[in-house]
């Protein structure tokens, strides 16, 4: 019996945990099972072809909300050609509501619900030998035209279960692909709109075991390792224990964790403040929403104060980059409330800020309860809103102009210190940026067209100066810097006009040659020659004093303000931002800066704002001292890191 394991992942550079814990479990009595992984961007009629010409006996699909559609119509050809090839479904996308998808496609013949490697295994000696599938607990399947969805099978024994990470035939694209690795199982939580909260309990893997799997991974050359633990710092000794290993034998491997910022105690946060190599780890946090009323109808206990404290220590360490998840569209949420929402969170600026829109997953609190908010959602997958009792299509549509351009403008990194001028010296607030930007984008209809990089900075220049916003100048330089710093190599085009011309661009090559000390004793130990310097090197002179400009634009811009109640001490502004930006040497007046991440920005000295001040935390402000002219100075190549590297010099 021929047996193929197949999911279509979202990408692929994805991997599939689930069809490997398949295969891992069942290899030992089925030797022919083997996996395919296609992405649902695949044509469909590859795939089936691929399938055909593997000849197989089984197919199992693994789905998830964003390929069951997929899946699906590749079913329905599938069984027109291989009309006796058995198709079993699994995945938590089918697990909840069995008997829906085997009414709604007629070739599906069985589906495994819940932990799936002991029923798929099960079924699998059922299909070979006597066909009394009514024992195999945790399936439904076909009996004539009858439908049966057997009993529950009791949750696995974690370590029972053999690593799915050492299959030789995994090995080559270790370091081309993301890695999904689990420690754990459940989730202590009961949050209503997650699939997590159905499962009671959290299951641990040995801690051993997984040391030893991760470090064969490592070893063999993986590059990103994506834990898929609901809330990996839950337990805080596994959780130490684990960092502690992976800063020890990290070798270059990226991680990336889901965590649950507000109960990560305050040890935990010194030791990564301390230890974390920068790089190494990634944090991705889910806060979903700040208003409380919204938390409590959803069940999602968040302390936001205690969650702010612990991404903004984190922010300060400089060590380790964090993803924070909105979700719009809750109960009690309307678009004034996402709106403070959305500022409470952006105030902390982290790396990425992802604006999600409710998805009403089968099996879930809320989609039993979607009645009662008035909630209209699609019909099929992903099942996401498209109104509430108090945000209609309207809203929706609008908050998804704002998600376009926060995407493209903030989570990209493109344009970091354009941005973060605006929401702080020009904006009422990131939310009003966001969406008053969104709104020019889609008038223009530019939603309907692609984009280079070049369009990026053109579009925005053109919205600012439309909206005839002040301090032009100022912004322009900013985004000429932005552009500079986004390039690998020296651009080959700008999209300003030249406003340096033949002569003054002369004259500043020869000063720089003859003194390059000016900018770094690195440089003047290369000893470059005018015209070796022309090859790598862009000039642009700049209205205004950066330094004084970056200065108002840097560092941690937000101080969460700690619950006395509950004892917990305000963090110290002093210790907040450690910026990784090396200071130039200094010639007189001559002060010299590299940068080499857009991100990285000094320490502002700024007062933290007040708690009430959280929903708008970039109310303008006036900006002084920046009389002047600045030489900005941007070159290429000139170290490992291949970023760019820029200097500025008074003019």
């Amino acid at each position: 019996m021929k047996i193929i394991l197949a999911t279509l992942n979202a990408k692929y550079i994805h991997t599939s945990l689930a069809i490997r814990l398949l295969k891992a479990y069942s290899e030992h009595e089925f030797q022919d099972i083997h996996l395919a992984e296609y992405t649902i961007k695949d044509p469909v009629m590859n795939i089936v072809s691929d399938l055909f010409q593997k000849k197989p006996d089984v197919i199992g699909f693994s789905c998830y909300i964003w390929n069951i559609e997929e899946t699906v119509k590749l079913i329905g050809i599938l069984k027109q050609v291989m009309p006796e090839v058995k198709i079993v479904l699994g995945g938590p996308e089918v697990s909840y509501e069995p008997l829906y998808w085997m009414q709604r496609e007629a070739g599906i013949d069985f589906v495994v619900n819940g932990d799936g490697e002991e029923t798929f295994h099960h079924l699998l000696q059922e299909l070979r030998d006597d066909h009394k599938f009514h024992f195999v607990y945790g399936a439904a399947y076909r009996k004539g035209e009858e439908l049966i969805v057997n009993p529950p099978r009791p949750k696995s024994d974690l370590n029972t279960l053999p690593t799915p990470h050492r299959f030789p035939d995994d090995l080559p694209d270790l370091g081309k692909r993301i890695v999904y690795f689990e420690t754990s199982r459940g989730c202590p939580f009961n949050c209503q709109f997650c699939l997590s909260s159905i499962e009671v309990g959290v299951r641990y893997y040995d801690i051993e075991r997984v040391k030893s799997d991760l470090l064969y991974l490592i070893e063999n050359g993986a590059k990103v390792i994506k834990f898929l633990d609901r809330t990996f710092n839950i337990n805080r000794n596994y959780a130490m224990e684990m960092f502690q290993f992976l800063i020890d034998n990290h070798q270059g491997c990226v991680f990336q964790f889901e965590i649950t910022a507000d109960i990560m105690r305050p040890e935990v946060l010194d030791f990564l403040a301390e230890n974390a190599p920068p790089g190494i780890f990634r944090f991705e946090i889910g806060v979903q929403s700040t208003n409380d009323e919204t938390n409590e109808l959803v069940k999602r206990r968040q302390n936001f104060t205690k969650l702010s404290r612990t991404v903004m220590k984190i922010k300060a360490s400089g060590n380790i980059d964090q993803h924070l998840d909105l979700i719009a569209g809750l109960p009690q949420e309307n678009y004034s409330t996402f709106r403070k929402t959305f500022n409470d969170v952006f105030a902390m600026e982290p790396e990425e800020l992802q604006l999600g829109f409710l998805k009403m997953l089968r099996g879930t609190g809320l989609r039993a309860q979607a009645a009662k908010y008035d909630y209209t959602y699609m019909e099929h997958a992903p099942y996401e809103i498209l109104s509430s009792h108090v945000m209609p299509f309207s809203d929706i549509i609008r908050l998804k102009r704002l998600e376009d351009v926060l995407e493209k403008y903030w989570n990209s990194h493109r344009l970091d210190h354009s941005v973060k001028y605006l929401i702080r010296h020009v904006f009422s607030s990131p939310f009003d940026f966001f969406q008053e930007f969104g709104d020019y984008w889609e008038e223009r209809g530019w939603q309907k067209i692609g984009h280079q990089l070049e369009d990026l900075f053109t579009r925005l220049h053109a919205f600012l100066t439309d909206r005839r916003t002040d301090s032009m100048e100022i912004i322009t330089g900013l985004m000429k810097l932005d552009y500079f710093l986004g390039h690998k190599y020296k651009p080959r085009k700008i999209w300003w006009d030249i406003t340096l011309d033949k002569s003054d661009w002369s004259r500043y090559m020869k000063e720089i040659t003859s003194h390059p000390e000016r900018l770094s004793a690195k440089l003047a130990e290369a000893g470059f020659s005018e015209r070796e310097l022309q090859k790598f090197t862009v000039l642009e002179v700049l209205p205004f004093r950066l330094d004084a400009v970056l200065d108002s634009i840097s560092g941690l811009r937000f101080d969460p303000v700690a619950d006395e109640a509950e004892g917990a001490e305000k963090i110290d502004d002093s210790t907040l931002g450690n910026p990784i930006v090396t200071g130039g040497e200094q010639t007189g007046t001559a002060a010299a800066a590299v940068q080499t991440k857009p991100a990285d920005l000094a320490m502002d000295t700024t007062p933290p704002l007040a708690a009430a001040d959280k929903s708008s935390v970039a109310l303008a402000e006036p900006l002084a001292h920046t009389a002047g002219s600045t030489l900005l100075i941007v070159m290429y190549q000139q170290d490992e890191s291949q970023r760019a590297q820029y200097y500025s010099l008074p003019v």
